[in-house]
């Protein structure tokens, strides 16, 4: 029985998760679980899976929380507080962790997990764009295990062979007769959107993905493309891969989920209907697969399948990233950092669509750290990065 943490139960990867683990209780056995503040979904995580911990980082929720659970008889132990994740990520009596908080709320948990020597299924992609080199070299020292479960990732990580999945991030591609790995993106719900019109962009267009149900802030991530970059940069950590060795496409049909280039001239693609459970399922039964009843791919129903190169016009984030890629480790912390914040401002309406990308650029541009050497760094540049934008923007929008 496989013993599990589920940080960011309440989200979506939480939710899908929970989904399969409820189907097969003799397999898995849900000894924690963590979110931000949502008490109802989390009561009723608690009600069907009796977890040993909760953790809910808001402490006025949690207080709620252990009020519903005595009522209602649940002997559930709840923490709470900005570290509460990070002794659930830990524990013991854990084997697999889920890393699924959004942004970099989720680096330190997904620290403790890799630390602790984890099994780690992957969605918080932040954790690595953030950690770098110090995270992966976390990963190798503690025999952790870092299993993608964003689609894009997992579908590359389901076209190697097997040989390289065992060593994820500790081979070189090129060795083992790989060429490079496709990562496809659909170019979000704005691929055909004029960009002279871009600046008319609301929130709630934003977060209108035309293929995938997402959280708000993924969606605008995926929107502005910032989202590709990230997976990017995760990509080329997850997987040691070098510049040449990750190609960018626009897909706008999301079928076609990634690719890897072989050197003898082919490609082996992954290919599904757009579901987050498969990747989900492939992490959880990794190296085997299961059937969960989900719908096959019907050829005869597709229409065509296409492929764009990505328009940098439209998309500056998108090269914001890659370029901080070059850049060095403090780089992707002050994109990272900057990018949360300018989101949060657009999704209150306090910046325009168009502005997502001038905050950006102008954390970029105006701030300079030196290269982490230790993780309390990354903290550090990542507070003041947060704390200079916010600033930025307030003198922004006067």
């Amino acid at each position: 029985m496989k013993r599990l943490t589920i940080l960011g139960s309440t989200g979506s990867i939480g939710i899908n998760t929970l989904l399969i683990v409820h189907k097969y209780p003799k397999l898995f056995k849900i000894v924690a679980l963590s979110a931000n503040k949502n008490i109802k979904v989390m009561l009723r995580q608690c009600e069907l899976f009796s977890p040993e911990w909760v953790s809910l980082k808001n402490i006025n929720a949690a207080k709620e929380l252990m009020i519903q659970l005595k009522k209602r008889n649940i002997t559930t132990r709840v923490l709470s507080g900005d570290h509460s994740a990070c002794k659930l990520a830990s524990l013991e009596s854990v084997d697999y962790v889920i890393s699924a908080i959004a942004g970099a709320a989720g680096f330190m948990p997904t620290l403790y997990a890799i630390q602790s020597g984890k099994t780690i299924l992957l969605a918080n992609k932040e954790s690595l764009v953030i950690g770098n080199d110090l995270l992966m070299k976390e990963v190798r020292s503690n025999n952790a295990l870092l299993l993608p479960i964003d689609s894009e990732h997992s579908a590359i990580f389901q076209s190697l062979p097997i040989h390289i999945q065992k060593k994820i991030g500790l081979i070189k591609l090129s060795k083992n007769g790989i060429k490079s790995m496709i990562l496809t993106g659909s170019g979000g719900p704005f691929l055909n959107f004029p960009l002279k019109q871009f600046h008319t962009i609301t929130p709630s267009q934003a977060c209108m993905h035309p293929n995938w149900s997402m959280g708000k802030k993924i969606s605008v991530d995926s929107a502005t493309m910032m989202n590709k970059g990230f997976e990017y940069i995760e990509a080329k950590l997850l997987f040691h891969a070098s510049d040449i060795e990750i190609e960018l496409v626009v897909h706008p049909q999301s079928i076609i989920h990634s690719m890897v280039r072989y050197i003898d001239g082919s490609i082996i693609a992954n290919l599904s209907i757009n579901d987050i459970k498969i990747s989900i399922l492939y992490a959880l039964f990794w190296p085997d697969r299961i059937n969960f009843n989900l719908p096959h791919l019907d050829f005869f129903k597709i229409k065509k399948l296409s492929f764009l190169k990505p328009n940098f016009k439209k998309y500056p984030c998108l090269n914001l990233a890659l370029n901080a890629f070059s850049s060095g480790h403090s780089s992707m912390v002050i994109l990272n950092s900057a990018n949360e914040v300018a989101v949060s401002a657009f999704l209150n309406s306090q910046i325009k669509f168009t502005d997502i990308y001038r905050v950006i650029d102008f954390a970029l541009s105006s701030l300079s750290y030196s290269n982490p050497i230790i993780f309390r760094d990354i903290l550090e540049i990542d507070k003041i990065v947060r704390i200079k934008t916010k600033k930025f923007i307030s003198n922004f929008i006067k």
